[in-house]
């Protein structure tokens, strides 16, 4: 399953790489594709639905991004 979001706070390549790494350690996420353009854009494969607020647990491991879903 593919869900859209936008992650705010990417700015850089070093960026993508820190947050994809991040996603991608949870055990529901099989692959996180994150963009540049337009700016943290990304596509999470996913096994099971996760919740836009299990992403940001996720991501609140590291600081200064946000996760929200954008349109199915």
């Amino acid at each position: 399953m593919k869900q859209k979001f936008q992650i705010n706070g990417i700015s850089c390549a070093g960026c993508v790489a820190r947050v994809k790494k991040t996603l991608q350690e949870h055990p529901a996420i099989e692959k996180a594709e994150i963009f540049l353009a337009p700016k943290g854009a990304t596509l999470i494969t996913m096994k099971e639905a996760l919740s836009v607020d299990e992403l940001q647990k996720q991501l609140n491991t590291i600081e200064g991004y946000t996760i929200e879903e954008i349109e199915k």
